[in-house]
């Protein structure tokens, strides 16, 4: 059941790719992904999550400084941008959740490869949960992956249980806490089901967020990427509920 909504998230990326392009707005993204989820009458998680303000959209998109929680709007892409793109559904009572960070055409090669480290982070991740016990181990390899590139984990925001609900426990971080370690560890054992969801920043992995009570910005306003994925451990190993058919491994 959590297989179908995790596959209903990835065609929804699949709408977000289409038009993620200059000139779009970030507005007319979310209405094509908020559209697709009516059709397929899946429910969108992210509109109208409780805050200072109720979350507005289907999407959170965020671009370049942008780290997380973007509000879609009437701001249009442009050539050499970065857009992360994150959204989720319930469908038959089933929770999935995923992120993608796209190149608007060319990018610079430094940004170029702050996509591929986060990407890369998060398929250390989906490696490491097949060959640890412990989540602490596979957070551990992941933020020193990020470190030996050169770029910063962000510690303000972490990845969580999923199921019935978007928001389950445990937390799940991409660095290595006291809190992890006083804790909050727990073992990677069947029927577990976690978003992972590393961000990665190319300076400092201090965030701030906007006047909308919402955007999440780095405080050294220099890029930020961000990649999700709903995995579940089975007794055969790892599976990515929210990657597309022809990986199916299950």
């Amino acid at each position: 059941m959590m297989r179908k909504a995790g596959l209903l998230v990835w065609q929804a990326h699949r709408v977000a790719e289409s038009l993620a392009r200059p000139g779009v707005t970030t507005a007319e993204i979310d209405a094509a992904v908020e559209q697709f989820f009516r059709e397929h009458q899946a429910v969108a998680l992210f509109k109208g999550v409780p805050g200072k303000v109720p979350f507005p959209a289907v999407t959170c998109i965020s671009i370049n400084e942008e780290v997380v929680h973007g509000i879609p709007g009437p701001r249009k892409l442009a050539e050499g941008d970065i857009v992360s793109v994150d959204t989720g559904c319930r469908l038959n009572g089933w929770c999935g959740d995923a992120a993608v960070t796209h190149p608007i055409g060319r990018v610079e090669p430094q940004i170029q490869r702050l996509l591929d480290v986060t990407r890369g982070s998060l398929d250390l991740a989906i490696e490491m949960m097949g060959k640890r016990t412990y989540w602490s181990d596979v957070a551990r390899e992941m933020q020193t992956y990020v470190r030996d590139h050169g770029f910063t984990v962000v510690e303000s925001f972490v990845g969580h249980g999923i199921g019935r609900q978007m928001h389950e426990d445990p937390q799940v971080p991409n660095f290595v806490s006291d809190q992890l370690r006083r804790g909050g560890d727990f073992r990677l054992q069947p029927g577990l089901v976690i978003a992972v969801e590393p961000m990665v920043n190319i300076g400092t992995k201090r965030v701030r967020v906007l006047r909308d009570h919402w955007t999440q910005v780095t405080a050294d306003r220099r890029p930020s990427a961000h990649f999700e994925h709903t995995i579940a451990v089975t007794e055969s190993g790892p599976y990515v509920l929210t990657a597309g058919p022809d990986s199916e491994k299950n």
